[in-house]
């Protein structure tokens, strides 16, 4: 059987820039090569797609109709991260699989949300630190890993996988503030890091283009929004730069301001929330006090949020988005990050191009790799 038919859909003739189309592949001249294995399953004429978020600790999956609604239950199974490929594709294959088998109706594709520089085309991640295998008490994470082909042989449907927070950002756009239909969305999602994605129209763009266009960049691991720089010789973050976003605005950068302020004595009501014990502080304890009116609650969030909004106002003057979200388990602190962000992005931003960008809380936090794969699967196959 050949290679599945390439249509010329959302190609984007600008020098220099890979936007990558969505859609861009069609399938349906060669069902039989994923002949589906689950005949019980009716016929319907909603679509229906299986959108699976692969994380360090878990593997969820569920089929979902094209408006994001459920069309089967929500299947969990540890993603055994750090045990090797073969480990990995199993928990992988049997939560796909039972998704399958619960679903109301015939899904037509797989979406993959996972962390890392993937590379959906040759099926590869090419790297990503999450997942691999302890060899001789090193830890070896994948560099360039084909799992595509294995999961489409097992799934006898299309497979179609993207950077998890490149998926969040689709979702967001197809499910959440995006509504389908707006210019421009950049979302950045803030939790144990900082990811983002960006959402183009064509109407945002010069050159031949059509659909919703997912930036990825020339090798497709672009748009790590959370490595920008906010300041030159900052604070230090994982990717080994300094004075990156992520460094101020992720959760243990956020922990750590408040245990610091704590230990020079300052009275508050974080105290009593955790018990005196400094190691139960989280986000979330922070945004309770910080509703209980803690001043040192709000004012570790104000620094936060004018870090955020440093970031906020720069991405908003390189890409002017209709709307710009703020995703993640973070966001949740709601008002307390993102009023002083929006106060800062406005100072940061060229006016012009301010006024005329929503700066919002995400719609879709909890699941957005579901989500985000569900809307990854749909494109592809449109």
């Amino acid at each position: 059987m050949g290679s599945p038919e390439v249509l010329p859909l959302g190609v984007l003739t600008v020098p220099g820039v890979d936007l990558i189309p969505v859609p861009a592949v069609c399938f349906q001249k060669h069902r039989a090569r994923y002949k589906f294995r689950h005949n019980h399953v009716r016929m319907s004429n909603r679509r229906c797609v299986i959108g699976v978020d692969l994380g360090g600790t878990n593997v969820r999956a569920q089929a979902l109709y094209e408006d994001g609604t459920p069309a089967g239950d929500r299947h969990e199974q540890p993603s055994n991260a750090q045990q090797g490929r073969e480990q990995i594709l199993t928990s992988l294959t049997t939560t796909i699989r039972q998704a399958q088998h619960s679903a109301a109706v015939e899904p037509e594709a797989v979406g993959l949300a996972l962390p890392g520089h993937i590379d959906d085309e040759s099926g590869q991640v090419i790297w990503s630190p999450n997942f691999g295998q302890q060899i001789d008490s090193v830890f070896h994470c994948w560099n360039n890993v084909q799992i595509k082909q294995p999961l489409e042989a097992a799934a006898g449907i299309p497979v179609f996988m993207a950077n998890d927070a490149n998926c969040a950002a689709i979702g967001e756009y197809k499910f959440g503030t995006g509504r389908d239909e707006a210019s421009c969305l950049v979302l950045l999602t803030i939790g144990t890091g900082v990811g983002g994605g960006i959402v183009l129209r064509p109407q945002s763009v010069m050159g031949q283009a059509t659909g919703s266009l997912l930036l990825l960049g020339g090798n497709k691991g672009g748009a790590e929004l959370g490595h920008i720089l906010i300041r030159q010789g900052g604070l230090d973050c994982n990717a080994g730069s300094y004075g990156a976003l992520e460094a101020y605005c992720q959760r243990d950068a956020i922990i750590k301001r408040a245990i610091y302020r704590l230990r020079r004595g300052r009275s508050s009501a974080i105290w009593d929330i955790v018990e005196g014990d400094l190691s139960l502080i989280t986000p979330k304890v922070l945004a309770d006090a910080a509703d209980q009116g803690d001043h040192v609650a709000i004012d570790i969030w104000r620094e936060v949020g004018v870090s955020l909004g440093a970031g906020i106002g720069s991405l908003i003057n390189v890409f002017s988005p209709e709307v710009f979200a703020i995703g993640g388990q973070i966001a949740k602190a709601g008002k307390w990050l993102i009023e002083p962000a929006i106060l800062e992005a406005k100072y940061v931003a060229i006016p012009s191009l301010f006024s005329d960008t929503k700066i919002v809380v995400a719609e879709q936090i909890d699941d957005a790799g579901v989500l985000g794969g569900a809307a990854i699967a749909l494109e592809m196959t449109t």
